[in-house]
């Protein structure tokens, strides 16, 4: 079995492929000084862009998880992911409250995938 690895820098791949399954690194938002609505959006739309390239989308998703910076935007946040996921194929996921790279970072999410 091979281990495919796309986008790899030093530290991490932004995607790795193995055995039909996809790693996504962490997405966080396109525009960090957004509110936590639109910070969560982009990232989304990131996680998207990454899950076509790898070969797969967000039906095939097995599990997030996601990183708040503060439980006070769960709510907000779960608004966003709550109209991005497809009804019936929602993944496993775990959302935590943690300190982000950046503090001005609200979000930021993990994603494994099946390929399609």
């Amino acid at each position: 079995m091979t281990i495919e690895r796309l986008e790899t820098q030093q530290r991490m791949s932004r995607i790795v492929k193995h055995n039909g399954t996809v790693y996504l690194c962490g997405q966080v938002a396109a525009d960090a000084s957004a509110d936590i609505k639109e910070q969560t959006q982009t990232m989304l739309d990131k996680v998207d862009a990454l899950l076509e390239q790898a070969g797969s989308d967000r039906e095939n998703m097995l599990s997030a998880t996601i990183y708040v910076r503060d439980m006070k935007d769960f709510a907000a946040m779960n608004e966003v992911w709550d109209a991005w996921v497809p009804a019936g194929h929602a993944p496993a996921r775990a959302c935590v409250e943690a300190r982000m790279a950046r503090p001005e970072l609200l979000v930021e999410i993990s994603v494994v995938a099946a390929e399609k």
